[in-house]
């Protein structure tokens, strides 16, 4: 789901966005990104860290890099994971222009109610007749 082109204005199409947020969702990618952004850290070495196996590190290392959040290259037999800062920022501008357009619906919808309970909104005016206004069949026989 788009919430006001957020897509868009954050340089990605909507299933980068979601590819982006689907990985920051697990805990163990997460901090595979914040071992990898003080340096380049071989599969081999994140998976000695993690109660897994090596193919499990592997395939969340898969899903970092199709999201962008890192890059691999390949030094002799290894492969060598490193974070990508920019595609942090991404996310970090993804979620600042979700922050914006809800604080801006909010602020409308604040504007809506404060309107309203001073008696200019949409429906000032409509409400329960005065006593005086009702129809000689509603009055009593005293009327």
């Amino acid at each position: 789901m788009v919430v006001d082109g957020v897509a868009a204005r954050s340089g990605g199409t909507d299933e980068a966005v979601d590819r982006l947020f689907h990985a920051l969702a697990d805990a163990t990618r997460r901090d595979i990104l914040h071992r990898c952004v003080r340096g380049e850290l071989s599969v081999s070495r994140l998976a000695a860290a993690y109660p897994m196996s090596f193919a499990a590190v592997q395939k969340h290392v898969t899903v970092l890099e199709r999201a962008g959040l890192v890059t691999k290259r390949r030094r002799g037999r290894e492969q060598l994971v490193r974070t990508d800062p920019d595609a942090v920022g991404r996310a970090r501008q993804a979620l600042d222009e979700l922050e914006s357009a809800w604080r801006a619906r909010v602020g409308r919808m604040s504007g809506l109610l404060t309107d309203d309970a001073a008696g200019a909104g949409p429906g000032h005016g409509i409400g329960p007749a005065p006593d005086d206004a009702r129809t000689n069949t509603e009055k009593g026989p005293d009327g």
